[in-house]
């Protein structure tokens, strides 16, 4: 069966405080009726310092959905992770846990932005050591046992509701990111389809003695938006679309690999590509697809025009997946 996730970011480039609230609100209510018509998963991501508003706390986010659903799960597709205090960090994930009775999935990368480090003030050259630091960290801080850091003994409460702890997956896409996954026996969650680097994640699993797996993207994974009419809704708001891609494709670099990746620099060129896919529910059936990844407000897309989206998904897509 076909894994239907909702993804949001928040992004609202030039929003007023009160265009942003509501945007905010929506997605929460959105993943109460995702939970409600049976999608699986609600994936949210952490950047900082973003001119178009991308959502920064990713979270604080999660904790709201929990609030408003009871099967859902959220991903955290990624936490960045040595912007963060690592006690802090395992607190509140444990305190997530806790709450949604183990639906919390986070996905720690070490990030690709130099300009969020020089925000935080962090090293952008010691993200290597700090993210093992902050892995290492939080899986001795959910024992709930004292343990050494940083020169002193430290204990960490509340203990998780999931045992041996909450799902936690090394994300990236180099080999570096594929040994600290082996090396701790954390599952690898490769930013795009790499089989290469997952079959390196394999060798190292059998060279440290570890245990894992990995979850990958498809070889195909786009971002879909649902339409009556495609041609119609690209012409409307495809816009919104190209804005993320343009943003993706501005802090990308050459060694950065990611199931996001467009060159496009028109709507023309982007439809195209087909990384984002305007389709019809009966042609989101007939793709194919093993992940449908809905991003029903993407680039900024106007919450009502989301709405539609995510309800075509719902009531004319999600019932087939089964079937």
């Amino acid at each position: 069966m076909a894994v239907s996730v909702v993804r949001f970011n928040l992004v609202e480039p030039g929003a007023s405080p009160a265009s942003l609230g509501a945007r905010y609100r929506a997605a929460v209510e959105m993943a109460g009726y995702a939970d409600e018509h049976g999608i699986t998963t609600v994936q949210t991501e952490e950047h900082h310092g973003a001119g178009n508003n991308w959502l920064p706390s990713p979270f604080v986010f999660a904790g709201a959905v929990f609030g408003a659903t009871r099967n859902i799960a959220v991903t955290v597709s990624a936490v960045i992770g040595p912007l963060h205090d690592p006690l802090r960090l395992a607190e509140d994930i444990a305190v997530l846990d806790l709450l949604s009775g183990g639906r919390l999935v986070t996905v720690a990368g070490i990030g690709y932005r130099p300009e969020e480090y020089a925000l935080f003030d962090v090293e952008w050259k010691r993200r290597g050591r700090l993210q093992d630091e902050v892995l290492e960290t939080l899986l001795k801080a959910w024992t709930g046992e004292e343990f050494g850091y940083r020169g002193r003994t430290v204990r960490v409460t509340p203990r998780p509701f999931t045992e041996p702890h909450p799902l936690l997956l090394v994300g990236g896409s180099s080999r570096a990111a594929a040994r600290r996954a082996a090396r701790l026996g954390l599952p690898f969650f490769p930013s795009a389809h790499l089989p290469e680097l997952e079959a390196y994640y394999k060798e190292k699993l059998t060279e440290y003695g570890t245990e894992g797996w990995t979850m990958m993207p498809t070889e195909q994974t786009p971002l879909l938006h649902i339409a009556e009419d495609p041609d119609r809704a690209w012409a409307r708001y495809g816009q919104h679309f190209l804005h993320e891609a343009r943003t993706y494709a501005s802090w990308q670099s050459g060694d950065v690999r990611s199931a996001v990746r467009s060159s496009a620099s028109t709507v023309e060129e982007l439809r195209a590509e087909g990384v984002y896919r305007i389709l019809t529910p009966e042609q989101c059936l007939e793709a194919g697809l093993d992940n449908l990844v809905l991003h029903p407000l993407a680039g900024g897309m106007p919450v009502e025009e989301g709405w539609r989206s995510l309800r075509l998904f719902g009531e004319r897509v999600v019932p087939a997946l089964g079937g």
